[in-house]
């Protein structure tokens, strides 16, 4: 398949703009990450979607070592790796997927890091051990990507506890027919250490 035909597909240009300028942004301005601004943490989500489609997931971030301007706020990255578990009721009753997950991440924090509010977005990958089928949609694929749109804010002196409303969206970006995607809303939890 042609990475043009790859390139032009709804789910992969998505949003994508706002990450290729974040990405030349922090090419061109990055600088060292100071100890103390980021520290990786381990996290709790709760995930919802349409027909009964609920995730529980677990998972840990690890900070890049790197930092950078962008309009008077500062941007960071984070590997998320994460494990979940879908409940969905399916065509034959109710059902459960097991997904594993990798998401690299921009996180934007306005006032140059000051504020204690963030957005972030990213785009990944994940492996479910089946293949999500309700009554009126069906992947056709276990391999997916995962993109998504945060928006969080920080509590605690250290900025040690996080909470983060997202939204996520995953498909296979046209790789397989039937390609319906799913979007959840999800409510995530983060202590970082």
């Amino acid at each position: 398949m042609p990475i043009t035909h790859l390139l032009r597909s709804r789910a992969l240009l998505h949003g994508n703009a706002f990450f290729v300028a974040l990405a030349c942004a922090a090419g061109a301005g990055a600088v060292q990450a100071e100890p103390s601004g980021t520290s990786p943490s381990v996290y709790v989500q709760g995930g919802w979607a349409r027909h009964q489609t609920n995730s529980a997931t677990v998972g840990v971030t690890l900070p890049w070592d790197w930092q950078s301007s962008f309009w008077g706020n500062e941007v960071r990255g984070y590997w998320d790796i994460y494990a979940s578990r879908w409940s969905f009721n399916g065509v034959d009753g109710s059902s459960d997927s097991t997904l594993i997950g990798f998401t690299p991440t921009f996180r934007m924090r306005p006032d140059n890091g000051r504020a204690n509010w963030f957005w972030e977005g990213g785009v990944g990958i994940t492996y479910a051990d089946t293949k999500y089928h309700i009554t009126d949609k069906e992947f056709s694929t276990r391999y997916n990507f995962a993109s998504h749109l945060g928006l969080g804010y920080s509590l605690g002196a250290q900025r040690q506890h996080e909470i983060v409303v997202r939204v996520q969206h995953l498909s296979n970006a046209g790789i397989k027919k039937p390609n319906p995607g799913e979007n959840f809303v999800q409510l995530r939890y983060a202590y970082h250490f």
